[in-house]
């Protein structure tokens, strides 16, 4: 059974300059802890990826995966799906809102199933460190 978790954090610029950054699969590994290599295998008419192999190594797993990306319209995010790896599934989203200020609500979701039990306090541990990396390196790595 997939777990899904969920942050949300303000980010000072504009969705179109964080889609710049959430799109750019190939610095990934720039800013993105224990993420070891990116591959973008296919791209959509207007460039960006659209499939995109990943490979992870963390405390509590390794894996090598690849993922479908479909796009929202006027730079509101992105989704992703699972299509082959080392996982059973994962899925998961970064959703772009202007708040009311100059900057823009992230929201960033993700389900995953490893296919192989995790203990609950390692998970809950587990699904912090992911969200919360996700959504700091990201804001990091836009404003910075």
């Amino acid at each position: 059974m997939a777990d899904r978790a969920e942050g949300s954090i303000s980010i000072q610029a504009s969705p179109k300059e964080i889609m710049a950054v959430i799109s750019d699969f190939d610095t990934y590994p720039e800013w993105i802890g224990n993420l070891k290599s990116v591959e973008v295998l296919e791209r959509d008419s207007k460039g960006r990826a659209s499939r995109v192999a990943f490979k992870v190594d963390t405390r509590v797993l390794s894996a090598s995966y690849t993922l479908d990306y479909a796009y929202r319209p006027r730079n509101a995010g992105v989704d992703w799906t699972y299509v082959e790896g080392t996982l059973r599934d994962l899925e998961g989203s970064y959703a772009l809102e202007r708040d009311n200020g100059d900057g823009t609500r992230v929201t960033y979701s993700i389900s995953v199933d490893t296919g192989f039990p995790i203990p609950g306090i390692i998970k809950r541990k587990a699904e912090k460190v992911v969200i919360s990396t996700a959504l700091h390196e990201l804001k990091r790595r836009v404003e910075g």
